[in-house]
């Protein structure tokens, strides 16, 4: 990924999108003909208390040098979330680092046994283990049964499944918003670590077979997954909808626990408890080990 263009795109795609009455600009600037959706440069510029010729230069690509307290500014007055401030500064991280810093972080697949003991404790809820390149290299029995579609694989991938395997479309009754949440995983995840050799074959193996993942990367949104509703369409147990918590793992970077449970005397709920027994009875795979990771 070339970082000049990803700085532009990014920070030009999120002018575009934020409109003069929404920057609390006066109503004076707001009319007339633009040409530009959104914000012009002299507008982000105004409100970031920066010169112009210098927002140009950040959004020709060039971060190297920000100051934190300039990055800030520029966060508020594109009125950026938490996820897509934090982007911005890995975005100025990887523009200031050294040659030699220029390595894939550390990371690791292996799972702990006792990371795997964990899991199986958990007996009445779903909960899986995925790695930063969307990998699910651990999961519980409820877990596996509830993704069986994806465990399907052999090496379980949720961002191949979602855009090059036909069964995604049914297996996510919302596939167009869950699709949309994934690739901006992703480009948070690729913004953290812009020279994972592993990531970016990724995104260039799904930008090269997905029309609408090269549309949605195209679009430089990023977010956190963190906590949420999922609505599946299970091919056993029908619609179920459920709350989901993700849990980054301290001890193993790169790793992610995700949990999902039902609203309590909800059909979901039911629904999680005809899924429990069908495990409890079938032999359902385990996700192939991962391709060792390249370590700094």
């Amino acid at each position: 990924m070339d970082h000049r263009s990803e700085v532009r795109e990014f920070l030009s795609t999120r002018r575009a999108r934020l409109t003069p009455e929404r920057a609390g600009l006066p109503a004076w600037s707001a009319g007339g003909h633009r040409r530009v959706p959104g914000l012009r440069r002299e507008e982000v510029a105004l409100l970031a208390g920066v010169s112009v010729d210098y927002y140009t230069r950040l959004e020709r690509g060039d971060l190297s040098g920000a100051s934190d307290s300039v990055l800030d500014a520029l966060a508020r007055g594109l009125q950026l979330d938490e996820a897509e401030t934090a982007h911005l500064f890995d975005l100025a991280r990887t523009a200031n680092a050294s040659p030699g810093a220029r390595r894939p972080r550390a990371k690791t697949d292996a799972v702990r046994p006792s990371i795997q003991r964990l899991l199986d404790a958990m007996t009445d809820a779903p909960a899986i283990l995925r790695n930063n390149y969307f990998d699910y290299v651990a999961a519980n029995a409820l877990g596996r049964a509830l993704y069986s579609p994806v465990f399907g694989d052999p090496a379980p991938n949720s961002a191949r499944f979602a855009f090059l395997d036909p069964a995604a479309r049914d297996f996510y009754p919302e596939w167009d918003k869950n699709t949309q949440d994934l690739v901006a995983t992703m480009r948070g995840e690729a913004g953290r670590n812009p020279f994972d050799r592993r990531l970016t074959d990724l995104v260039g193996e799904l930008s090269t077979r997905s029309e609408r993942f090269r549309t949605l990367w195209a679009a430089h949104n990023v977010r956190y997954h963190r906590s949420g509703v999922k609505r599946l369409h299970h091919p056993l147990v029908g619609e179920m909808e459920l709350t989901y918590e993700a849990f980054e793992l301290p001890a193993d970077p790169g790793l992610t626990l995700s949990t999902y449970t039902a609203e309590p005397g909800s059909p979901s709920a039911d629904a999680l408890r005809m899924l429990a027994s069908w495990a409890a009875t079938t032999d359902l795979p385990s996700p192939r080990a991962a391709a060792p990771t390249e370590r700094a």
